[in-house]
Formats: C-alpha cells, sequence, structure tokens
C-alpha cells in the first residue's frame, strides 16, 4: 500500500479553515510585544496564521484575534493589512529584480514580441499605467504565438524601472525558467491579497475562495 505524501496544513485564525502555508500570511509576535509579518515564515518564535486576504489580516487586527489566538499581549498595528501588502509588492518587485540580474528579462515591446515569437516567454508584464493600444497589441502577438504565459498587471513603470534598473518601462517578459516561476508566485500571492486577478483586473468573490492564489488570467 502506497502512503500519500505529508501535505503541512495551518489553521486560520479568523476563518478556522485549513490550508497550505503558501496561501497563508505567519506573524509572530516580538520580545517587546509587537506583531510582525513574517511573509516568508522564517523568524523564529510562535507564529499564527492568517489566509492570505487583506480583509481577513485587518478583521484578525480589528477584532484582536491574534492576541486571543496567542494567549497574550500583542500589538498589532491598525495599518497592518498594508504594511503587508507592501511586504509582499517588495517582495515580488525583489524576484522580478533577481530575475533581470541573472538576465531572464526583456524589456521593451519589440524585445518582447520577439521573444514571444520565439516561444520563450514564462511571464509577461505589463505596466499597469500603460496605454491601452500598446497592451493589446502584445496580447494580439501572444495570441499569434500561441503563448499561454500569465500577464502581470500589478505594477507601475516606475516601480518596474526601479526594479529593472532602466526608464519607462511599460512591457517586459521574463525567459521561461525557475526565476520566472517564482516571480509569478510571489505576483500570484499579492494579487489574491488584494482581491484581483493577477493582471490587476477587478475579481470576483468566487474566483478569489476558488482559487487559493487569486485568479489568473493568461496572455
Amino acid at each position: 500500500m502506497t502512503r500519500e505524501p505529508h501535505v503541512s496544513e495551518r489553521t486560520c485564525i479568523v476563518t478556522r479553515r485549513r490550508g497550505a502555508p503558501e496561501a497563508m500570511i505567519r506573524f509572530v509576535r516580538g520580545p517587546d510585544g509587537a506583531l510582525a509579518p513574517d511573509i516568508a515564515a522564517r523568524l523564529p518564535g510562535r507564529g499564527v496564521w492568517v489566509t492570505g486576504r487583506a480583509d481577513l489580516v485587518a478583521q484578525a487586527a480589528r477584532k484582536h484575534l491574534f492576541a486571543r489566538s496567542l494567549k497574550t499581549r500583542v500589538d498589532a498595528e491598525p495599518q497592518l493589512a498594508e504594511d503587508v501588502d507592501r511586504l509582499l509588492e517588495a517582495d515580488s518587485l525583489r524576484m522580478l529584480s533577481l530575475a533581470n540580474k541573472a538576465g531572464a528579462v526583456m524589456a521593451g515591446f519589440g524585445k518582447v514580441a520577439d521573444a514571444l515569437a520565439q516561444g520563450a516567454v514564462g511571464a509577461l508584464v505589463e505596466a499597469r499605467d500603460g496605454g491601452e493600444d500598446g497592451r493589446r497589441k502584445l496580447a494580439q502577438a501572444a495570441r499569434r504565438a500561441e503563448s499561454t504565459a500569465p500577464v502581470i498587471g500589478l505594477f507601475s513603470s516606475l516601480q518596474l524601472d526601479l526594479a529593472l534598473g532602466r526608464t519607462n518601462v511599460i512591457h517586459a517578459a521574463l525567459a521561461k525558467g525557475g526565476a520566472s516561476a517564482a516571480f509569478v508566485a510571489r505576483c500570484h500571492r499579492l494579487a489574491a491579497y488584494r482581491g484581483v486577478c493577477i493582471d490587476g483586473a477587478a475579481a470576483s468573490g468566487e474566483d478569489i475562495e476558488a482559487l487559493p492564489n487569486g485568479c489568473a488570467t493568461e496572455g
């Protein structure tokens, strides 16, 4: 008889539902009583978990569920949900920067279109403040290439500029591989936390409930 592989799960202190750690946010209490988000789940100490959605993190802070679960005084800042959002966003952009340093990122409409034609794209990145015309043309190029690469639209052009060390980045692509997969995974997590699809479009409640890391759209 073959034994099923063990799957680690955690319980959300808000919903009381069990889920994979990757779909949740860990929080730990520091020696001074301050609550710290531990998005990498590596900080020492006893932790508690919340399903990775901003509304649930805000609810946990508002209803003092962290203190109740840890059975001690906990100082949870009112802006805790916003702090977690910034951490998740920074983590995603850091991974994009690392992929760029590894030579896995192409920027500019022409280079991205060429990479699509060659079937070499693992993920597409569109600045959320970019023009609709360029986005439409690149979507057409992706369809012609029969690309299934996810389209990520969570970041502004300025944020992409800073992450990639370039100016006026509107369109970018990541080559297929581990760096691309790691970046996309972080973007899924950020999108789910914000309650949007990975391309930045609004997601319905059913989308968020059905998929642990947010609804995903493909180019």
